[in-house]
């Protein structure tokens, strides 16, 4: 007796309850995989935003990322040009490498002499051709193209500045930015002055400059510009005149009220005056994310075996970012709770339609019985009813979803990211193999185990109780 085929021809006996058995299951399906795909999307939207603007791997000196933040001279990579090279010439690295770019990040004082206004500021000295390059970055292939660096073109005296800093600087009308009023309380300085009074860059502050970078530093005054104070190598001040080419916004208000972007060359002159220039992080951009862990041990090895006099570490972009893994961590269990919440509602449908059938079905399970059917291939009988409810209920869900999830993404809607402007809302599912096959194959299980209890009270009946049954 074929006990498949029977099982197929019973689910097909009762339509209706077979077919609101499968919807439920459908529906389940396919908020599993909608929701699946909504939240891998903004798991790559995330990595792409992390490696375009901080690349997938950067080397540091040992202990910077814990204590050298604010003291880029103790904790600079004297040799990142020979480290550079060095990764560009290896023939295993070589082909996993897209970008490799030395970065300086300090901190000092940015200030508005001219309206007499200053605040802390955290700088980031960068090669803007590489940050560039970086940004091209699409390995998931969104269709969104980020603009080229404001910096692209200008000279070494040029700065963009976060939003939030330039507001604070009073910048805002030379900047010509949006939703950017002058501070309701004037700065004291300002006020006791008079307006041209505090125009030029105080004689004691352009010294400071003149004299470790000799009278380039004075650069000519301009509506928007500022001054960049910062500790060198010895511990004395040095200040930079920058003109401020652009505004830019930075997407976490705290980093968007401090940072000052500028070119690698600037920021070194800053910190390090006439001695040799130093980078705080060498940026690593691969061809693929999962490169990373072949990436990582190459070049540490290389690393040991080339620069041991460097005492070096390697760290991957989910390290530096720890957002990153704290949104994964979030949308995981948000998932977890709706895939369990699925299942108990297909797990409850799927059981409730099998007891529906063993009542129904008593006389028929009595005869099955009486002809010497066994009580094993009746189990067997029942839950491979289930198995087909499951297989049939995965099938047509995913292929309904990823349906669905294609017309969301041709449909032109949009959402906003924290932080960023409008993108494309995109829902993946047709490719994520590893999200389809788990709900596939949860689906198929769930199905299977909700028939196991009626099929054991369906085998458990009495063949004479059950033949008498009307």
């Amino acid at each position: 007796m074929n006990t498949l085929s029977l099982a197929w021809r019973n689910l097909l006996r009762n339509r209706r309850r077979s077919i609101t058995t499968l919807l439920a299951m459908i529906v389940g399906a396919n908020a599993v995989l909608l929701f699946g795909g909504y939240s891998r999307n903004i798991t790559y939207g995330l990595q792409t935003d992390y490696v375009k603007y901080g690349g997938h791997l950067q080397i540091q000196r040992e202990g910077y990322y814990r204590y050298g933040s604010g003291n880029p001279a103790a904790y600079g990579l004297a040799q990142y040009r020979e480290i550079i090279a060095a990764i560009q010439q290896d023939p295993v690295l070589k082909p996993l490498v897209l970008v490799a770019t030395p970065t300086l990040q300090l901190q000092g004082i940015a200030g508005n002499f001219g309206a007499g206004v200053s605040r802390t500021a955290l700088g980031l000295g960068v090669v803007v051709e590489d940050q560039n390059r970086m940004r091209a970055w699409n390995g998931y292939d969104f269709p969104v193209q980020v603009p080229q660096m404001a910096l692209t073109g200008t000279g070494p005296e040029t700065a963009v500045l976060g939003t939030g800093l330039a507001r604070v600087l009073q910048l805002c009308g030379p900047l010509k930015l949006q939703d950017c009023q002058a501070a309701a309380v004037k700065p004291a300085a300002t006020a006791q002055a008079g307006t041209g009074a505090a125009a030029d860059l105080p004689a004691d502050i352009a010294d400071l400059g003149t004299l470790a970078n000799g009278p380039a530093a004075a650069a000519p005054s301009s509506a928007a510009a500022i001054e960049m104070l910062a500790a060198t190598a010895q511990g004395a001040p040095n200040v930079a005149r920058l003109q401020v080419v652009k505004a830019e916004e930075q997407g976490v208000k705290e980093f968007d009220d401090v940072y000052v972007g500028l070119h690698l060359a600037q920021a070194q002159q800053l910190v390090f005056g006439k001695e040799a220039p130093k980078a705080t992080a060498i940026v690593l951009q691969l061809q693929h994310t999962d490169q990373i862990p072949a990436a990582k041990a190459r070049l540490e090895k290389l690393l040991a075996e080339r620069f041991p006099q460097e005492p070096v570490e390697v760290l991957d972009f989910s390290a530096l970012n720890p957002f990153y893994g704290q949104a994964l961590a979030m949308f995981a269990t948000l998932f977890g709770f709706v895939a369990l919440l699925i299942a108990a509602i297909v797990l409850f449908t799927v059981g409730n339609t099998m007891s529906m059938a063993v009542i129904e079905r008593t006389v028929e399970i009595g005869t099955l019985r009486a002809m010497g059917l066994r009580r094993a291939k009746l189990r067997r009988l029942f839950m491979q009813e289930g198995l087909l409810l499951g297989i049939v209920g995965a099938v047509l869900g995913v292929s309904i979803a990823a349906s669905l999830a294609g017309l969301i993404n041709h449909s032109g809607l949009t959402w906003t990211p924290p932080g960023r402007s409008p993108v494309p809302l995109i829902i993946r599912v047709w490719g994520e193999t590893g999200l389809i096959a788990g709900t596939t194959v949860g689906l198929i299980l769930v199905a299977s185990l909700s028939a196991w209890l009626p099929s054991l009270r369906a085998a458990r009946q009495n063949i004479v109780d059950a033949l008498r049954h009307v």
